[in-house]
């Protein structure tokens, strides 16, 4: 059950939030000094904390309410707590609002506010507890893939990359093909090389073709070979192929979808038996290559509009390792920005928000290229958002990019629309609850 501790040394404060509360079914716990308040958060799951600024008879400072605010803040310092307030000044208030107070509501509370409030905070809290554990989670997968596996150095932070670096190892020793799908800059061929570097072969070479940057006339003799003269334009002596140079090891066809219709069929036999001819030539040779294939175009579909070969698509396609845009994989865009920032600046927290708000169509290749010019273009080593250069846009939810700072009006919009719970307002402008009061504070809004 959700848990409320309120900690004020008047006794009907508790009584009216204990009877307050328990109709939207949350348990109170009532302490009536900061002492008792300290030793129940430490024998009790405590999800929320309600707390007075003063204690003493005929004490007005707020001082009594910041040594406890500290207080809990250093042994739970995710815990959501809101401020009550009476005398104290409001300033007081707001300084620990900054300081990581969840918010604070004065004396005589409005019953409606402070249950939107407490809702609110509630569901956040669970949600951060979440968050939390679904971070911890991942670092114990990831530290175990880098205590098992070779990972090339690979950075990412989110589920989504974890789960396809996950099945990448797991399905790295077998002999099987695997095809890697996903869009055009997005590190395919990254996933690549995690395979190649954790399989049985390899101490065997990693090459490398790009079927999609030769013209449809030169991919067969890039991939099987040729002898003199076999085509136009041949050179005058005999050259291998990518399937004998990777002979032993591991060939990675980029951009499988462009690999013409003859040259797929001379694929589909190389995957079944090993054996292929150069052009040109009627002698047969034999290879032991691990294929591991790429492309950001839909197979399926050009098998039925037959371009691509069905049998070669199921082939190609025992195991896929699906690699999202990195839109859907928002974790991973600010460790990828710092390791191509390279320690040469830093990232200011507009910057950090812009990132990750920014769609990246270009995937990791357009972040590189960002961050590359960032670098160039900042003041003092550090990087803003007006450094990136990164498209201005509103959400369709009516969030403000993080570049774009909210006026007064979309400030006092937002407070209304939340009823003057700032967590709620905060949330609608895309802001923290510590940026929202520091722009209330330049711009001079009141909460209302």
């Amino acid at each position: 059950m959700r848990t409320v501790l309120v900690i004020d040394d008047n006794p009907a404060v508790g009584t009216a939030l204990d009877l307050l509360l328990g109709l939207r079914e949350i348990r109170t716990v009532i302490a009536s000094s900061p002492e008792e308040g300290l030793a129940a958060l430490a024998r009790e799951d405590i999800d929320l904390v309600v707390q007075d600024m003063n204690f003493s008879a005929d004490t007005t400072s707020g001082e009594e309410g910041v040594a406890l605010f500290r207080a809990i803040r250093a042994s739970h310092a995710d815990l959501p707590i809101v401020l009550l307030t009476a005398w104290t000044r409001l300033e007081t208030a707001v300084e620990l609002v900054k300081a990581g107070a969840a918010d604070y509501l004065a004396k005589p509370w409005d019953d409606h506010k402070l249950l939107a409030t407490v809702e609110n905070l509630l569901e956040l809290s669970e949600a951060t507890r979440e968050v939390a554990r679904m971070r911890d989670e991942r670092r114990r997968r990831r530290k175990a893939l880098d205590d098992k596996y070779d990972l090339r150095g690979l950075v990412f932070a989110s589920s989504a990359t974890l789960r396809v670096v996950e099945l990448a190892c797991q399905v790295a020793r077998a002999d099987i093909p695997v095809l890697i799908t996903g869009p055009n800059g997005a590190g395919k061929e990254r996933i690549a090389e995690i395979v190649q570097a954790n399989s049985a072969v390899k101490a065997g070479p990693f090459v490398t073709v790009n079927c999609g940057a030769l013209p449809s006339e030169l991919i067969e003799a890039e991939l099987f070979g040729a002898e003199a003269g076999a085509y136009t334009g041949a050179t005058n002596r005999a050259r291998e192929g990518r399937f004998e140079v990777a002979d032993g090891g591991t060939l990675f066809l980029d951009e499988i979808g462009n690999l013409p219709l003859a040259g797929q069929a001379k694929l589909l036999r190389v995957l079944e038996s090993g054996q292929f001819e150069r052009l040109g030539s009627s002698r047969t040779r034999q290879v032991k290559v691990r294929v591991i294939s790429a492309t950001n175009a839909d197979l399926p579909a050009m098998i039925q509009m037959g371009k691509f070969r069905e049998d070669l698509y199921y082939r190609l396609n025992v195991i896929e390792l699906r690699l999202p845009p990195l839109a859907e994989r928002v974790e991973d865009v600010v460790p990828l920005a710092e390791h191509f920032l390279a320690g040469q600046a830093q990232f200011d927290e507009g910057a950090r928000t812009a990132l990750a708000a920014h769609t990246w169509p270009g995937n990791v290749r357009e972040l590189k290229n960002a961050i590359q010019r960032a670098a160039l273009l900042c003041q003092d080593g550090v990087i803003t958002a007006r450094d990136l250069g990164l498209a201005v846009v509103r959400a369709g939810n009516g969030r403000l990019a993080p570049e774009a700072e909210p006026d007064r009006e979309a400030i006092e919009s937002a407070l209304k629309n939340a009823r003057g719970v700032i967590s709620q307002a905060a949330a609608e402008l895309g802001l923290s609850r510590q940026a929202l009061y520091r722009r209330m504070e330049k711009l001079g809004v009141t909460q209302g």
